[in-house]
């Protein structure tokens, strides 16, 4: 199955991977970590725009699955509540989670260039020898046979490093609610179906990291993990994946660069073996253009995590959900919408990136309101004659309720060009007139048309248009 929107929104297989990085960095969205020292590859910091975009996609995540849950396919409210788990847990999580003796890829190193390459990526992945080929393809490579490498990153509890201190950083989140599922059912008044959500980091030794913030070794992951009786799977599944989908569409990416897939037999995990499916939400990035990478996943992962850890931990069938209603005992089903941060991040920078060259910025951002980083802008058309301490009462009533600027330098068209290129949707400017009548200039981020508005609705007319 693969589903993609009708509506004729440009492809991402035009733009500029690379324009996009430069506008990322002038702009303060993304720089490479500890820059200033070479950085270290797979690791990204945001800056001050880049950290209220995630902020923004984050709280809405939040708002929209924790806060305030979708309805249900009989029109109720969903019952989810939210967990936040350490990221370091006892290693034998991890043993029973299968990660420490299957959670690998397949390794081959190059005995020339003493590179090493993810063995299913070599047509992929560039050799560094020169003249510049293809992992393997140059004259002079040497490949070694593929050998497992596992994923995970160790490190050690404890003043002595040896096996009996060592431990692990959590490559995903999902693990600490599944071991944290019978303290929420003992201390919340919460009953199969429901869910518990997490947003948190996790860590992947990725081997070659790239494309940016898409492949990197620190993520973040917004998860869910909805607890249902096992004959209802499939329901459950076709809800979760299709308002999933839904969700990634009202948040700005409903154009053709967004498609729902699902996973063919050979690509299911170990735990969807025997599921109701799995499918991706992917996302076409200018750097996989034409094709599409993973936003977030949706599978039904069975009951195999709870039953893993029920017989880890020695209690097995002792840990089965109790369901008084019906008087029946069983390990849940799960199904698992597993998104991430960071990907979601760049497919809302990537989505936004508009070229204009008819503007003095060559290019705007065109978020949706409730992404974009600054809601609005608060400029004096001049700074004088009044209008900056006007300007400046106005900055401080509204940044109560909106993340707003208060920008005075340079000249208003060049603080409009870095309002585009910072996504900003609405401008607004105290001008002589205001002085008189009250009311200020608006200007739109989209149709650069304009329009008066009096000084006391301001509030109100971005209460409309970006929410509160």
């Amino acid at each position: 199955m693969s589903t993609q929107t009708e509506q004729n929104a440009p492809s991402n297989s035009t733009k500029s991977m690379d324009d996009i990085v430069a506008l990322c960095r002038r702009r303060g969205f993304i720089w490479q970590s500890s820059e200033i020292y070479g950085g270290i590859n797979g690791f990204w910091d945001y800056g001050p725009l880049g950290a209220e975009l995630k902020r923004n996609l984050k709280n809405a995540w939040w708002q929209d699955i924790v806060t305030c849950p979708p309805d249900g396919p009989d029109g109720h409210p969903l019952s989810i509540v939210p967990v936040d788990c350490t990221i370091i847990m006892n290693p034998t999580v991890w043993e029973a989670s299968g990660h420490v003796g299957g959670f690998n890829d397949p390794m081959v190193d190059c005995k020339e260039c003493k590179a090493r390459f993810r063995a299913d990526h070599l047509a992929d992945l560039e050799c560094p020898l020169k003249p510049s080929k293809k992992a393997g393809e140059h004259s002079a490579c040497k490949l070694t046979e593929p050998r497992e490498f596992n994923l995970m990153f160790e490190t050690y509890c404890g003043a002595i490093r040896d096996e009996d201190a060592k431990t692990y950083l959590r490559p995903e989140t999902a693990q600490g609610i599944f071991t944290q599922f019978w303290n929420v059912v003992d201390t919340s008044r919460v009953r199969v179906p429901f869910g518990i959500a997490q947003i948190g980091k996790a860590f992947r030794n990725e081997v070659t990291p790239r494309n940016f913030t898409f492949r990197s070794r620190e993520f973040e992951q917004m998860e869910i993990e909805f607890f249902i009786h096992p004959d209802e799977a499939e329901q459950w599944y076709r809800y979760w994946r299709d308002s999933r989908y839904a969700w990634w569409q009202a948040i700005g990416l409903a154009g053709n660069n967004l498609q729902l897939r699902e996973h063919d037999k050979d690509e299911l995990a170990h735990y969807a073996q025997e599921g109701a499916g799995t499918s991706d939400i992917e996302y076409r990035f200018p750097f996989t253009a034409p094709g599409f990478g993973e936003l977030e996943g949706v599978a039904h992962r069975a009951d195999f995590d709870l039953k893993a850890h029920a017989a880890q931990c020695g209690k097995g069938d002792k840990m089965r959900y109790f369901d008084q209603a019906n008087n029946d005992r069983y390990f849940p089903h799960v199904i698992e919408p597993s998104g991430g941060a960071d990907r979601g991040t760049l497919a809302v920078l990537c989505e936004a990136y508009t070229p204009d060259p008819d503007r003095p910025s060559k290019v705007y951002m065109k978020f949706h309101p409730r992404m974009a980083p600054i809601k609005a802008a608060i400029f004096p058309l001049v700074n004088k004659d009044g209008m900056p301490e006007v300007a400046e009462k106005l900055y401080k009533d509204i940044r109560r309720e909106f993340v707003v600027q208060f920008d005075v330098k340079q000249n208003i068209g060049k603080r409009y060009a870095r309002m585009d290129e910072a996504g900003t949707p609405y401008c607004f400017t105290v001008d002589s007139d205001t002085l008189s009548d009250q009311t200020v200039t608006v200007r739109d981020r989209d149709t650069l048309s304009q329009e008066r508005v009096n000084i006391e609705k301001v509030s109100e007319y971005l209460r409309e248009r970006v929410g509160g």
